[in-house]
C-alpha cells in the first residue's frame, strides 16, 4: 500500500473516530438511563456507559457508516452490561424465547401513558428485581421510548416476544412498586467525610492535598485519569476558582458519597463525588462533575445537619 492510500486510510479513520466521539457524547445521558436501571445503579451504570465508549472506539472500524452509530453503541452497552450481570449472578432466568404470550395492541392510550410514567418514576434500583429480558426491554420501550420494531432488532427477538416480555415487565414492576420500602434514611457520614466537606466549604485546600496518599487517583469521566498527590492536587486548585461551589455530606445506593451545590443558594445537588480511603488517607477519588446527567436518576439522601 503506498504512502497515500495510508495517509487517506488514516484520515478516513479519524474522521469515524471524531464522528463517532461527537455521537457518542450527545448519546451518553440516554444511554446511561438504560445502563444504570439494567444495572440497578447509578454508579455502576455510568462505569458501564464509560467502558462501552472505551470499547466502541477500539471497534470503530466495525461501524459502517454514522447512520447506524445509535443502534451500535446501544448494542454495545447492553452486552457489556450483560457480562457484567452474568458475572455477578444476577437473574437471568427467563431465557428472551421463553415469551409467547402477547400483549394487548388494542390497550388505551391513556393506559400505555401511565404505565410509562410509572416506570420513570420508578427508583434505579428496583429494575434489578426484573429478569434481564423483562428489564432491557421495559426500558427501552417505557423509559426511552423506543420503537418496538428497534427494540426486537437490538435484542434479535421478534416483535411479538418484545410485545409479550413488555407485558410481563410491566405487571411485575407495577408489583414491585407496590411493596416498595419508603426513600431510605441517610445515615449519620463519617468522621472521614464530614472532615473533608469541612475543610472543602473552609476552602482550606492545603488541609485538603494533606489528606491525600501518595498514590491517590482521581477519575473525572472522559478525562484522562489523573494519578498521585502532586497530579491530585491540582483538582483543588480547580474548584479554588468556583467561589460558590458548596458540599454536603449524602448516602448513594448504599454509599457514603459527597453532594455538590453550585451555590449557596442552590436548592438540589448538581451532581456528586465519592471517595475511597486506605489508612485514613484518600486513595481514589471520583468526581462526576462532568456527567451531571448520572445525578438525575440518583436516589441521593442528604444527611440531616
Amino acid at each position: 500500500m503506498s504512502d497515500g492510500a495510508i495517509d487517506q486510510q488514516g484520515a478516513r479513520r479519524a474522521e469515524r473516530i471524531a464522528g463517532l466521539m461527537a455521537v457518542a457524547e450527545q448519546m451518553r445521558p440516554e444511554l446511561h438511563r438504560y445502563c444504570a436501571r439494567l444495572m440497578g445503579s447509578v454508579i455502576d451504570g455510568e462505569d458501564v456507559v464509560q467502558d462501552s465508549l472505551t470499547r466502541a472506539l477500539v471497534a470503530v472500524d466495525e461501524m459502517q457508516d454514522i447512520e447506524t452509530l445509535r443502534p451500535w453503541l446501544f448494542r454495545v452497552a447492553h452486552n457489556r452490561a450483560l457480562d457484567l450481570l452474568r458475572g455477578r449472578a444476577i437473574r437471568v432466568a427467563e431465557p428472551m424465547e421463553a415469551a409467547d404470550d402477547i400483549a394487548d395492541d388494542t390497550a388505551e392510550d391513556a393506559a400505555e401513558a401511565m404505565m410509562r410514567k410509572e416506570a420513570i418514576r420508578t427508583a434505579v434500583s428496583r429494575f434489578a428485581e426484573l429478569p434481564i429480558p423483562q428489564r432491557s426491554i421495559l426500558i427501552l420501550k417505557d423509559v426511552l421510548d423506543e420503537p418496538l420494531a428497534e427494540i426486537a432488532a437490538l435484542l434479535g427477538l421478534t416483535v411479538d416476544s418484545v410485545k409479550a416480555h413488555l407485558a410481563r415487565a410491566r405487571a411485575r414492576l407495577s408489583e414491585i412498586n407496590a411493596v416498595a420500602e419508603a426513600r431510605p434514611v441517610a445515615r449519620p457520614a463519617s468522621e472521614a467525610v464530614a472532615r473533608y466537606v469541612s475543610l472543602f466549604n473552609q476552602r482550606d485546600w492545603d488541609g485538603l492535598r494533606a489528606l491525600l496518599a501518595e498514590d491517590v487517583r482521581l477519575h473525572q469521566s472522559a478525562h484522562p485519569i489523573r494519578v498521585g498527590s502532586a497530579d491530585v492536587g491540582m483538582f483543588f486548585s480547580i474548584y479554588a476558582e468556583m467561589k460558590d461551589v458548596r458540599l454536603a455530606p449524602a448516602w448513594l445506593e448504599g454509599r457514603e458519597v459527597i453532594a455538590v451545590f453550585d451555590g449557596e443558594g442552590d436548592p438540589q445537588p448538581r451532581y456528586f463525588m465519592w471517595l475511597n480511603w486506605r489508612d485514613g488517607k484518600i486513595s481514589f477519588i471520583r468526581d462526576y462533575r462532568y456527567v451531571r446527567y448520572v445525578v438525575a436518576d440518583a436516589e441521593l439522601v442528604l444527611v440531616p445537619t
